[in-house]
């Protein structure tokens, strides 16, 4: 698999796009793998702390990225995939096949913005499982208004999910 600064020397192009391709490339390359080398240490986060496994397994997929990208002078704002708090969430009934879409802006050390990578991460919520390799979208927006309405555009699913924070903050209410 080709490094980031091969892929953005062979395109030529140092766009938000071509960096999601590699990003992509790399995902599709070792989601699995990630799985089947961490799988006892997943499972035990999963068994002590629940959805805090897929946060673990996201970390380990995205620690080359995060280190190729610091290669080529970028980074991402907050640390890929994202921000949980203000992701949204939905799936079906009984939480074995959800959707979290999280997302990062792509900066120069320089504080240019180049876009948006959004991660989507297919697992359910009654047993460790990715249920299908982590997607991403490539985005020009990186103001949060224009990025929430761009997904918006892409999904009704996420237009009508609410942020993390403050589908917690209702759960909290009804809790008191």
């Amino acid at each position: 698999m080709k490094l980031l600064q091969e892929f953005l020397t062979e395109n030529k192009n140092s766009d938000i796009f071509t960096i999601s391709q590699c990003i992509e490339n790399h995902i599709a390359a070792n989601w699995q793998t990630v799985i089947e080398k961490h799988n006892d240490k997943l499972l035990r986060v999963f068994d002590k702390a629940g959805d805090m496994a897929y946060g673990v397994y996201l970390n380990f997929l995205f620690r080359p990225i995060h280190m190729q990208l610091k290669q080529v002078n970028l980074y991402p704002e907050p640390r890929l995939p994202g921000d949980f708090s203000i992701s949204r969430e939905w799936g079906n009934k009984e939480e074995t096949n959800q959707q979290r879409w999280m997302w990062s802006t792509i900066k120069s050390t320089k504080e240019d913005s180049l876009g948006t990578i959004v991660t989507i991460t297919f697992h359910d919520h009654n047993e460790f499982r990715i249920l299908e390799k982590p997607g991403i979208i490539a985005l020009a927006q990186t103001d949060k208004v224009a990025i929430v309405e761009a997904l918006s555009q892409l999904s009704v699913d996420f237009q009508n999910a609410r942020e993390f924070k403050v589908e917690y903050e209702e759960y909290l209410q009804k809790q008191s």
